[in-house]
């Protein structure tokens, strides 16, 4: 068996840990610099506050309505989620994180009398430890479990937020439930192909006169999902100990940027970040990207926007010093004196394990770099913060993000934790 844990409302969840004062009120957060809704309480939802609006659009409307809004807190989320996932592997050892609030769990050689008593434990534990409240879907396969975290999401009353579909029976009431666009693996796009050949629920989707059209639209992953959907167990948990294959750190710009310098900041920054997740995960790369976008120009629409470089390094590397280098060095080719740019990006890929990187005889990188970054890791782990930095990086701050609605740090930096006073 399979389950689907899902934190309801994650990051207003988060913000509510710490003031929960907020339980029951309506909440948003925004995106990186306060650009967009990216995430809503009910309360917010219920109050007709679009997902993804600018909040310079909605800013007097959330004044008017009393509606509680947040920076990403990103350090704080990842945290809680962090807790959330420990929590789930003292119920089994076999965890794959999905996403920030989501991770499927599968019980092979766990000993369960009663799934659904096992999921209110679940729920249970991590409200009374964490304050966050999850729901819980359990059924034979992924698709389904995820399929029966919708319907304990939907009807929270009647399931106690946590359904298990077991029975055949309950298989096909799921699925006759179940619209097609809410399918795992469904877009727009398809949805509007499976409704013009009269498909529109998931169970629609297992019938087998669609199995060719299925076949011939979504190839072998369309099958795999309807055998999914028939409770055949097709898609097994992923290994969260491997590594990624490859690394980015993207962001918008504060403000439009037009001085090299400024962007070259940014860049090194980026790479910097880029080669300490290397060595987090001890893996190097051999090729690095350096992506530039102009800001829009509305009289201008033939200019292009976005541009990029690659370069494939003589050696493999995780040195700080050695991709902050190579990635100005793309930048150099990239920029146009006189534009404006409004985002930039690092990433590395070609990434292999530290231990099977090749030495060359003739040219690789100074040895010294390797004991600099072990000491540059060991402070920065000590302390919580980046503060050892390269020359050309702004010494004040890590990303130049707009946050004027940020909350404290509480579970991650010692001068913000909570203080109580007795």
């Amino acid at each position: 068996m399979y389950a689907l844990v899902d934190c309801n409302n994650f990051y207003a969840s988060c913000e509510r840990v710490f003031q929960p004062k907020l339980v029951g009120k309506p909440i948003v957060i925004l995106s990186n610099n306060d650009g967009c809704i990216i995430s809503r309480s009910d309360e917010a939802k219920a109050l007709g506050i679009p997902m993804g609006a600018p909040e310079f659009k909605v800013r007097k409307e959330l004044k008017e309505k009393g509606i509680h809004v947040f920076s990403s807190n990103y350090p704080l989320y990842g945290d809680l989620s962090h807790r959330v996932m420990k929590i789930l592997e003292g119920f089994t050892p076999h965890v794959e994180p999905y996403s920030i609030d989501e991770a499927f769990m599968n019980f092979d050689g766990v000993i369960v009398d009663d799934f659904h008593d096992y999921g209110i434990q679940m729920k249970t534990r991590i409200m009374k430890w964490l304050s966050i409240p999850v729901c819980v879907g359990i059924a034979e396969t992924k698709a389904l479990s995820k399929v029966a975290n919708k319907i304990a999401r939907k009807f929270p009353e009647q399931t106690k937020g946590v359904h298990v579909i077991d029975t055949e029976e309950k298989r096909i009431k799921a699925l006759k439930w179940t619209k097609i666009e809410e399918v795992w693996g469904i877009g727009f796009r398809l949805k509007k192909k499976m409704k013009a050949k009269n498909i529109n629920s998931a169970y629609d989707f297992t019938l087998p006169q669609h199995e060719g059209f299925i076949k011939m639209v979504m190839g072998v992953t369309g099958l795999r999902l309807k055998m999914e959907l028939e409770g055949k167990s097709m898609l097994k948990l992923d290994d969260p100990t491997e590594d990624k294959k490859s690394i980015a750190i993207t962001r918008m710009f504060k403000n439009k940027l037009t001085d090299f310098n400024e962007i070259k900041e940014r860049v090194s920054t980026f790479a910097s970040v880029c080669a300490e997740k290397l060595r987090k995960q001890n893996s190097c790369c051999n090729s690095i990207i350096v992506l530039l976008i102009k800001a829009e120009n509305f009289e201008d629409r033939r200019r292009r926007m976005y541009s990029s470089e690659m370069v494939t390094l003589p050696f493999a590397t995780n040195s700080t010093l050695t991709i902050s280098n190579a990635a100005v060095t793309l930048l150099k080719k990239l920029y146009e004196e006189g534009e404006r740019y409004s985002k930039a990006g690092v990433i590395v890929t070609g990434i292999i394990p530290a231990n099977q990187k090749q030495f060359h005889l003739f040219e690789d990188e100074n040895p010294k770099h390797l004991k600099l970054m072990q000491v540059i890791d060991k402070f920065h782990a000590k302390t919580g913060e980046r503060k050892i930095r390269l020359g050309n990086q702004d010494l004040q701050h890590t990303w130049k993000m707009k946050q004027d609605f940020l909350s404290k740090k509480r579970t991650t930096d010692f001068n913000e934790i909570l203080e109580i006073k007795c």
